[in-house]
């Protein structure tokens, strides 16, 4: 063999063990992402905190588990301005796309997603239902958030401040995204409520707070199915 050929057989030979090599890493990649977001305008408070326990106990579930919140408190973001596709409701560039955007496609989109929202007048917070209008996005080309495991949680001012109603609504919305939808645990089989009986410490509504770790299991055990499923 002369030289050119060694090194063309070498160099595809290389290029042929390199993709084996990435396939190979990217078919090994067992990790389980479960991405929690609140959607509270205040930043850091009572649903961030019932949202981050919810991960925490939903991390715990298995070592394939990585977690993330994404804070919607303090950012700007609009609902949609018409049109049934995003090309049609194309919108002046804001904080959905600057920030939460790329988190949520990187490196994928999640397998998993707990939403978390305030009651406001028994009801999701604005900024909740702008956040589930920008997730268009992600109905084309395809829908990539079908068949997601999806938790939701609410806060409330009262132990009976509309949290079931936030809850259902934002179950309601994420279903026009073909998400599975996954209620928790004994005493959160619809979703985790949460009472701020107690000047922001959230952490002191230990029913709440128990709503939000079985809450957090289940959308982790929904995940861990669906993926072994999907091999």
């Amino acid at each position: 063999m002369d030289r050119r050929k060694f090194l063309a057989t070498t160099i595809t030979a290389g290029a042929s063990a390199s993709l084996t090599s990435t396939a190979a890493a990217a078919s090994n990649d067992k990790t389980i992402r479960i991405v929690g977001v609140s959607c509270s305008p205040r930043k850091g408070k009572t649903t961030a905190t019932a949202i981050q326990v919810a991960l925490d106990a939903a991390k715990a579930v298995d070592s394939r588990i990585k977690v993330e919140l994404i804070d919607l408190g303090g950012l700007k973001i609009a609902g949609t301005s018409g049109g049934s596709t995003s090309a049609e409701a194309k919108q002046p560039e804001d904080d959905f796309e600057l920030e939460v955007l790329p988190v949520l496609k990187a490196p994928r989109v999640p397998d998993a997603m707990i939403v978390g929202s305030p009651s406001y007048f028994r009801s999701m917070s604005a900024l909740c239902k702008a956040f589930i209008e920008r997730l268009q996005v992600f109905r084309e080309p395809k829908l990539q958030l079908a068949d997601m495991p999806l938790g939701a949680l609410a806060v409330g001012a009262y132990r009976n401040g509309g949290q079931e109603l936030v809850i259902q609504e934002i179950q309601t919305a994420m279903l026009c995204h073909e998400v599975m939808v996954v209620g928790g645990k004994p005493r959160a089989h619809q979703g985790a409520t949460l009472w701020n009986a107690y000047k922001d410490d959230i952490m002191k509504d230990e029913f709440g707070i128990e709503t939000a770790k079985q809450l957090g299991i289940r959308v982790a055990e929904a995940a861990i199915r669906l993926a072994e499923k999907r091999g």
